[in-house]
């Protein structure tokens, strides 16, 4: 009886301890499991979130080349631009030095009649101004100062007609035989016909002057004088400014004259010089 109390109690233990053993092991394999969960849930996110950055890498990417092709297309559409404008502004130059170089051939002109002309600075295709308005403008205020000058400038005919005297000596018709020095240019016409003035200014005498019968004397620039003699009528006053081409009087015949005429003199400083050199820019 005692020993099978002996076997009988030790079996449980035996039990017991196999029961504690399998329980570890579960556990054991309860953990790993949970770990290996654990890492499969974070490769499987890592992995997900590789593949979301190379997705928005690459659409960065296609977005960078897009950017690049745009700047690229507007990069090269600026140098068109920029080419064709300066190639406008060059053709622009050429054509004021074009300009640039008749003018000049009016003021040798004017030079020769002892007028000093308007110089300008030599314009070349390289030149860069602070812009073209610049340029332009700087050119046309020089032409409005070429245009002022010419207009104070007598030049052309006081009236259309053909001549009856010219500048220097001549037969004196008041003195059959005897020679004179005439300072002027007469111009045939008749007792009423319109005198104009050839060059803008401001009249210096208007009135009877001996010799020249109802006269009147313009004063321009470069100290030159207009006069107008044996006038039948005046229609101007002293002081009064005048512009080129305006009628200043009509033909008469008065003062020392034979016959209704226009008696033309141009003076420079004071003397009479040769009205014929003023009628036109060809010499």
């Amino acid at each position: 009886m005692g020993i099978i109390t002996k076997k009988n109690n030790a079996q449980p233990r035996i039990v017991q301890v196999k029961a504690k053993h399998i329980n570890s092991l579960k556990a054991a394999v309860a953990a790993v499991l949970i770990v290996v969960m654990v890492l499969m849930t974070a490769i499987v996110r890592l992995s997900t979130q590789s593949l979301q950055q190379r997705q928005e890498n690459s659409r960065l990417q296609s977005q960078v080349v897009a950017l690049q092709v745009q700047i690229d297309k507007e990069t090269q559409d600026a140098l068109l631009v920029n080419a064709e404008k300066e190639g406008s502004r060059s053709k622009a130059v050429s054509y004021i030095q074009d300009i640039q170089s008749k003018l000049k051939t009016i003021n040798n002109y004017m030079s020769k009649r002892g007028l000093r002309g308007l110089s300008f600075r030599k314009l070349n295709v390289g030149d860069k101004p602070k812009s073209d308005t610049k340029l332009y403008a700087d050119f046309s205020n020089y032409l409005d100062r070429l245009v002022n000058n010419i207009a104070y400038v007598p030049m052309g005919y006081p009236r259309l007609s053909s001549f009856t005297s010219f500048f220097g000596s001549r037969g004196n018709p008041f003195d059959f035989g005897g020679r004179e020095f005439h300072p002027g240019i007469d111009f045939a016409g008749h007792r009423g016909d319109p005198v104009k003035c050839t060059a803008s200014g401001r009249v210096v005498f208007a009135g009877k002057a001996g010799g020249y019968g109802n006269c009147i004397k313009i004063r321009h620039a470069n100290n030159l004088e207009t006069w107008y003699g044996h006038l039948s009528k005046i229609n101007v006053k002293e002081g009064q400014r005048v512009t080129v081409g305006d009628m200043i009087g009509k033909v008469g015949s008065t003062g020392r004259s034979t016959g209704p005429h226009l008696h033309y003199e141009i003076r420079k400083n004071g003397h009479p010089v040769n009205p014929k050199q003023y009628l036109s820019l060809n010499m």
